[in-house]
């Protein structure tokens, strides 16, 4: 996927793949193909006829635009989590705001890239310039919430346990974890948050088509939804602090551990 960045006399094009030049007429040009190109811009060099506008990349394989940013509603609300690459695109086609991380005074694009980066900090390398990595944006014009329900999944039901069986504590590693039924679906039971839970084999194996009491077994905790919404959910490996200003601390605990 392609990403086109204007800059005052010249623009910048990041790509996960190739290092191109390209040229296009203006900004709205621009932003208008930034989802048409990406299936059919070729590998080599493109020079389009009569165009004026210069876009370099400076690639890597793995990039800093895989990593996540918060996205904020314009209230400030935290809705989504997305990733630096898309947060990009919003700054640059004006649907967003970068977020200062210190002063939380926000910032267009213009304005965004003209921030001087510190010399230890991860950024957005070019081959012309330095951006600084947003790590939070707040929307323009949206000011909707997310829906706070979670649909049952078998990968949050593994993040709600901690990939741990419910019954012997243990933590056997995926592949010999199971979906349990509290109250067995032989008996009406159903897959929901609360009737479910993870099981290593040999517990469900135990257990069978009977109620933990019945087989003299006990939950080591409650089954409950679990108190994060999908839209905020992130990966492992530490919340950036500033982050930590626009959602509860309840929150990152349940999603990082």
């Amino acid at each position: 996927m392609f990403f086109f960045f204007l800059k005052r006399d010249h623009a910048i094009a990041i790509s996960s793949t190739y290092v191109l030049k390209l040229q296009y007429h203006d900004r709205t040009r621009i932003a208008r193909g930034v989802n048409d190109l990406s299936s059919r811009v070729p590998r080599e060099v493109l020079t389009p006829p009569g165009s004026h506008w210069t876009i370099e990349a400076a690639v890597t394989r793995r990039s800093i635009l895989n990593e996540p940013t918060l996205v904020l509603n314009r209230s400030w609300y935290a809705i989504a989590t997305t990733t630096v690459r898309h947060a990009i695109r919003l700054m640059f086609v004006g649907a967003s705001r970068g977020v200062s991380a210190t002063s939380y005074e926000t910032h267009s694009f213009d304005t965004w890239v003209e921030l001087t980066v510190p010399p230890d900090e991860l950024c957005i390398r070019t081959v012309s310039m330095r951006i600084l990595k947003p790590e939070v944006i707040v929307l323009t014009h949206y000011d909707g919430v997310p829906n706070k329900s979670l649909p049952f999944t078998r990968r949050s039901l593994f993040k709600r346990d901690r990939h741990t069986c419910q019954y012997c504590g243990t933590q056997p590693g995926a592949a010999q974890l199971t979906i349990d039924h509290v109250m067995p679906r032989s008996r009406g039971g159903r897959t929901t948050w609360t009737n479910c839970v993870l099981a290593c084999v040999p517990c469900n194996l135990e257990k069978g088509s009977r109620t933990p009491g019945e087989a003299r077994m006990s939950l080591g905790r409650t089954p409950e939804p679990p108190p994060w919404t999908h839209a905020l959910e992130i990966p492992t490996g530490g919340v950036p602090e500033s982050w930590t200003k626009f959602v509860s601390d309840k929150l990152w605990g349940s999603i990082g551990a």
